[in-house]
């Protein structure tokens, strides 16, 4: 399963309902078969521009990265799920690249010095 990111952007929320929030995304992803990896809170910040959403304008956010593997076939599924839900005012699903290891893509270190001092 390919690794992906889904970054949020919450309305502004007292603590208790951001969780609420947070728990009803993560449970969305377990029941399409995701697998999480991490959650993490960027901060609340003011938002670069308002966003009207759900008939509301919003100039503060809460910023979320959740980390997870899924299906590919899952993810439109889950930004349809967040686009009609109230408290999410940015959905965006980015594909992780994989990462190479330095042994794979160019050597290592030892190996380059060895190959400039042999020359």
């Amino acid at each position: 399963m390919p690794r992906y990111e889904l970054c949020v952007i919450l309305k502004a929320m007292q603590r208790p309902e951001t969780a609420a929030v947070l728990r009803r995304t993560v449970e969305t992803l377990f029941e399409r078969g995701a697998v999480v990896r991490s959650l993490e809170n960027l901060g609340e910040r003011r938002l670069p521009y308002k966003i009207s959403k759900h008939d509301s304008r919003h100039t503060h956010g809460g910023y979320f990265s959740i980390d997870f593997h899924a299906s590919p076939k899952i993810v439109s599924e889950l930004l349809d799920h967040l686009e009609r839900d109230i408290d999410v005012l940015r959905p965006t699903v980015l594909k992780k690249d994989i990462e190479l290891s330095k042994t794979q893509c160019c050597g290592t270190q030892s190996e380059k010095a060895k190959s400039a001092t042999s020359r």
